[in-house]
């Protein structure tokens, strides 16, 4: 199977200690892409040296709501900055990983806004697509979506929501990010979800190291479960693996504007 894995952190410490094996085994079970998100202003530079090391992998730089506290006005001219400078660039994919996240009860949701906004303007500016983080904060990354649309659309990271949601989503131009947490038997809404939704945009995510899926428990997830995550997926879209991986492999290709063929290392 050919599989392109949309979301990963494995510039995160979590794998310093065997991150080129953990690439070298991922290619091995059919990974041939990764996508590394930026989280915060002091990680940018980490993850552009890691995707420089490897032409299999490719960046993805933004303010994650999460790390609020750590954001300051001044990084929203450093993003423009990097997206500015690294503009054309075949491993620049992405402005990520931007959104809301609600979950968290002491995030200040208009702080969160106005950096979500912002961060969606730079992605229309730069037209590129922008990979969104999305924590019961639906209505709100919806409504924010669709004032402000980047032309290639992105990816709704390990989605969650309802079929109605999906299609919000949909018709703006987003993928759908499956992984690791519609395995686990309790997801039973999104077992009901998953069958409903259209292949075509459908991409497929570790969040590497965090997400473990369900044949991995309690174990820092990685892109070398990506395979299994797959299977787990396909059974319950009624589809085979190969399928699902070839679909979002392709519908991955296509959002990123890459070529079917991978480059090598």
């Amino acid at each position: 199977m050919r599989l392109i894995d949309t979301h990963t952190h494995i510039d995160f410490p979590d794998f310093d200690a065997d991150r080129a094996a953990v690439l070298a085994r991922s290619r091995e079970l059919g990974v041939e892409r990764i996508v590394v998100l930026g989280v915060h202003q002091a990680n940018w530079q980490r993850v552009w040296q890691l995707v420089e090391s490897d032409s299999s992998l490719f960046a993805a730089f933004g303010l994650h709501p999460i790390y609020l506290a750590e954001h300051q006005e001044q990084h929203l001219a450093e993003l423009r900055a990097w997206l500015q400078r690294l503009h054309g660039h075949a491993q620049l994919c992405a402005v990520g990983e931007i959104g809301l996240d609600y979950f968290v009860e002491d995030l200040d949701r208009q702080a969160q806004q106005h950096w979500f906004e912002a961060q969606l303007e730079l992605a229309v500016e730069f037209n590129l697509p922008a990979l969104i983080h999305v924590r019961r904060s639906h209505a709100a990354t919806i409504a924010t979506l669709k004032r402000i649309t980047p032309k290639r659309g992105g990816i709704i990271h390990a989605f969650a929501g309802s079929y109605e949601e999906a299609r919000e989503y949909i018709k703006l131009g987003f993928k759908l990010g499956l992984g690791g947490a519609p395995t686990w038997p309790q997801a039973l809404r999104m077992h009901r979800v998953l069958p409903k939704l259209p292949l075509e945009s459908i991409v497929l995510e570790t969040d590497s190291p965090d997400m473990p899926p369900a044949m991995y428990p309690n174990q820092r997830n990685s892109p070398e479960h990506l395979a299994d995550i797959c299977q787990a997926l396909a059974s319950r879209l009624g589809i085979s693996a190969e399928q699902l991986a070839a679909a979002s492999s392709a519908n991955a290709e296509q959002l990123f504007g890459w070529s079917h063929e991978p480059s090598t290392t």
